[in-house]
């Protein structure tokens, strides 16, 4: 049975990244009231700092529904959810849907471990709450080709991605915001599988950039990992955006 869909007005941290910008984007396209909650001002953007607190009882209140998607890469994840949740605790509990990554579970990275931790956060919180998975955003995944693409070879690890497209992601974030909590969601993944070559091969293809591609096996736990699939999603290629049609995009943008 498909989830009970509700009129919410909905919260986005890090609403003017990547990934919350593309999830209001889609949630106001269905015509859903959203609040944007980021440390910059903006147009429509509500001031609130998830590292300090300051502001985040204000953009909480009256919120039916929190998207979050604010993160941080140097060790303060999961402080940024405990601000969240005792926020949240005092607004009437909305429903918290965080957005984490396939394989945090199986891949030894810090940042995975802190996702992971910050997953258990939200699981034992006791509110309302949806955790979602996604595979490697395109952009993350031709950054990392584009900067080895700029040798005369481009040396590429023996793995494979499953890049997926962020409005791919905004879109099943939107669904969930509007839907029931599911706990721990199904997983999120793009709509190929290929290998870090055939990636690279396709980022020269649309920057002209025409270099040997050499693969190399890379030592160590955390690629062993990466080798034998941790940070894949076979079974959910839900995304619709492939990589090639996300590259042909940005080359038709300049």
């Amino acid at each position: 049975m498909a989830p009970e869909v509700v009129d919410v007005r909905i919260l986005v941290t890090g609403g003017t990244g990547q990934l919350g910008s593309a999830v209001v984007a889609r949630l106001r396209a269905a015509g859903e009231e959203v609040r944007v909650v980021s440390r910059r001002a903006g147009p429509d953007v509500v001031r609130g700092d998830l590292r300090t607190g300051r502001g985040i009882d204000s953009a909480v209140a009256g919120v039916d529904a929190v998207v979050h998607c604010a993160t941080d890469y140097f060790g303060r994840e999961t402080q940024l959810a405990r601000t969240l949740i005792e926020a949240a605790r005092w607004a009437g509990t909305p429903h918290l849907v965080y957005v984490s990554i396939v394989g945090v579970d199986r891949v030894p990275l810090g940042y995975y471990r802190a996702k992971l931790e910050t997953e258990q956060l939200f699981a034992d919180s006791g509110l309302p709450a949806t955790i979602q998975r996604a595979t490697q955003f395109h952009g993350l995944v031709r950054g990392i080709i584009a900067g080895a693409a700029r040798l005369p070879v481009v040396p590429v690890p023996r793995i494979s991605f499953q890049p997926v497209d962020v409005r791919d992601v905004a879109r099943r974030l939107a669904e969930l915001a509007t839907a029931d909590p599911a706990g721990r969601a199904p997983d999120f993944g793009g709509p190929e599988i290929l290998t870090a070559a055939e990636l690279a091969e396709a980022v020269g293809e649309a920057t002209g950039r025409h270099r040997r591609i050499v693969p190399l096996k890379v030592p160590g736990e955390t690629f062993r990992a990466y080798a034998g699939g941790g940070h894949l999603a076979p079974e959910h290629r839900d995304g619709e955006i492939t990589f090639r049609e996300y590259l042909a995009e940005r080359a038709d943008h300049g």
